[in-house]
């Protein structure tokens, strides 16, 4: 039974982040996030296609059209070189944002922190293994039920007649609630979210 609810819990964590891509903290705005990593070798490879997952198909001609552009003025200096490239990640990045539904708030430097959730994420698909995801993600939703739930439970026998008392249970109640809440939304919604036509 704790196996069933571990796993449930899981996967409603991991549905949450994907219906909710600002969680993610704009990861792939980052310098050194896969969004820019890809765009570096197109640009010194001359291959366009190594970008174009990140985008749909409808903004393709933006970024080929900034992409030659880049190209065309890239090796005249490396002053050049810098401001044009930057262009071209600011651009590609734009793009897959907007693709996402999701808002650009420029690039964030290289070693910028997103939490311990995207690094974990990020390890488990190196050593193609879950178990730190499921590690953290457990820990901390399993915590933030129980803090929420034992605050109820404490306050609930109040005096009727202490307003004070009553206040603070209700507030309780309603964190409680609202941490519940969203939890049973994402595992009865459908997820909808895609980069270039493909649900991912």
């Amino acid at each position: 039974m704790k196996t069933h609810i571990s796993t449930l819990l899981t996967f409603l964590i991991v549905t949450l982040f994907s219906l909710m891509p600002m969680l993610a903290q704009a990861h792939c705005d980052s310098m050194d996030g896969p969004v820019v990593q890809d765009a570096k070798q197109a640009l010194n490879s001359g291959d366009i296609t190594l970008v174009l997952k990140w985008i749909t198909e409808k903004q393709e001609a933006e970024i080929r059209s900034t992409f030659n552009e880049t190209l065309e003025i890239r090796d005249i200096n490396e002053k050049v070189r810098k401001v044009a490239d930057r262009h071209f990640f600011e651009t590609l990045v734009r793009l897959h944002r907007e693709a996402e539904g999701a808002p650009y708030t420029g690039l964030k430097p290289a070693g910028t922190d997103f939490g311990p959730a995207i690094n974990a994420a990020e390890k488990a698909l190196e050593k193609g293994s879950l178990a730190e995801v499921h590690q953290l993600l457990m820990k901390e939703i399993e915590a933030g039920l129980h803090h929420y739930y034992e605050k109820v439970q404490a306050l609930k026998n109040y005096n009727l007649k202490d307003v004070k008392a009553a206040r603070e249970y209700v507030n309780a109640y309603v964190k409680y609630m609202h941490y519940v809440e969203p939890l049973y939304q994402v595992a009865t919604s459908e997820v909808e979210h895609s980069v270039g036509g493909h649900e991912h």
